[in-house]
C-alpha cells in the first residue's frame, strides 16, 4: 500500500509518519512545500519526498498518482477541491482529512460557548471544505478534531458521529494519528463519514491546557 500525506510537514504528520512506519509496511509519499529540505530527516527506504503546493492541481497530481490512500493535514477548501478533482481524474477513492470541530454547529454545552468565543467566524472555510467532500463521490473521512495537544503514549480517542452533539474538549495528536492508521488498516472503517474525534472523559468547559 502507498499512502500520500499532503501537508507532511504539519504537526500531526510529525507523529503519524513514524507511527505508520512502525505499525504498517506502507510506502509513504510525503508532500509539502520544500519537502526535500524540511523533511530530510524522514527520508527512508519506504519514503519518497515530493516538493509542491496543494493549491496547484498539477502538484497534487504528481504527489498522489501512485497513492492508494491520501491523507491531508488541513482542510483548506482550495486544496480540498484540487484533491477531489485530481482523485476523480486518477480514479482514486480513499481520502482522510484532518478538519475542525463545529462545522455543523454541533459543539455542545459550556465547551461549545468557549469554542465559539475562541474561533468566532473562522468556521466558514471549514464548512466549505466539508461540503465539497460531502458532494463528492470519494470514500472520505472528515475528522472533526477537537482541541489538539501533544502527549507521548496517549493514543486514546473516541469517535462521535455526525448528528450527535460533540462532547470532548481535547485530544492528543498521537491519538489522532492512531485513528488515521486504524482507518488505513480497515478499508471499511469511516467511509463517507464526518466524525468527531475526542479524548474520552474530557467533557470540560475548555481544554485542560488552557
Amino acid at each position: 500500500m502507498k499512502v500520500a500525506i499532503i501537508g507532511a510537514a504539519g504537526h500531526i504528520p510529525r507523529f503519524l509518519i513514524p507511527m505508520l512506519e512502525d505499525q504498517t509496511d506502507a510506502e509513504l509519499i510525503l508532500f509539502a512545500r520544500q519537502a526535500t529540505q524540511r523533511l530530510l530527516a524522514d527520508s527512508a527506504p519506504r519514503v519518497r519526498l515530493v516538493d509542491g503546493d496543494a493549491s496547484k492541481a498539477t502538484d497534487v497530481k504528481m504527489a498522489i498518482a501512485d497513492a492508494d490512500v491520501v491523507f491531508i493535514d488541513f482542510d483548506d477548501p482550495i486544496a480540498i477541491k484540487n484533491v477531489i478533482t485530481v482523485m476523480d481524474q486518477l480514479g482514486k477513492k480513499r481520502l482522510i482529512v484532518a478538519g475542525l470541530l463545529g462545522v455543523y454547529d454541533e459543539v455542545a454545552g459550556a465547551f461549545g460557548k468557549w469554542n465559539q468565543m475562541m474561533i468566532g467566524s473562522g468556521y466558514r472555510s471549514h464548512k466549505q471544505a466539508v461540503t465539497e467532500l460531502e458532494n463528492s463521490d470519494l470514500d472520505y473521512t472528515y475528522m472533526r478534531m477537537t482541541w489538539l495537544y501533544d502527549q507521548d503514549g496517549n493514543y486514546k480517542y473516541e469517535i462521535q458521529k455526525k448528528g450527535q452533539p460533540l462532547i470532548g474538549a481535547q485530544v492528543a495528536r498521537q491519538a489522532v494519528s492512531q485513528y488515521v492508521i486504524d482507518l488505513i488498516k480497515d478499508p471499511k472503517l469511516g467511509i463517507r463519514e464526518s466524525n468527531g474525534v475526542v479524548e474520552p472523559n474530557t467533557n470540560f468547559a475548555k481544554p485542560s491546557f488552557y
